[in-house]
């Protein structure tokens, strides 16, 4: 793997951050992650494992049944543009916390998964929303 920044002393070389969410039930939390948010199953079987990993373009998000984690988790995920994902999600009957809101720090939606996880999906910022000074 290529370092794309100096290390700094012995510190470790982070190579990823997976969240892991907490869910009631894998084959239901499976389901929805793959046929409404288009996300794959990476590894794991959600009928016979506690744990599955699911990912769009090797961004992955682990799935734990029962355990790891508390309900109502916040999570981040960037995307290139959010308004043709909140026309497709909003089609398929998506639960919104928020429709897509102008921030200084990004174009974003928040959805809530059917375990209580708040997704909170963004793209650039599409307008100016602080002035520089003169």
């Amino acid at each position: 793997m290529v370092e794309s920044t100096p290390r700094r002393g012995s510190a470790p070389l982070v190579e990823c951050i997976v969240p892991i969410l907490r869910v009631k039930s894998l084959a239901a939390s499976v389901r929805y992650y793959r046929e409404v948010l288009g996300f794959s199953l990476d590894w794991g079987d959600a009928e016979t494992d506690s744990m599955v990993s699911v990912s769009q373009n090797g961004q992955a998000i682990m799935l734990c049944q029962g355990a790891q984690g508390q309900p109502g988790t916040w999570i981040w995920i960037g995307v290139d543009d959010i308004a043709p994902l909140f026309a497709d999600l909003e089609r398929k009957g998506v639960q919104f916390l928020q429709p897509p809101t102008e921030r200084p720090w990004a174009y974003e939606m928040q959805v809530v998964d059917p375990d209580g996880h708040v997704l909170r999906f963004g793209s650039e910022p599409t307008l100016r929303t602080h002035e520089e000074p003169a």
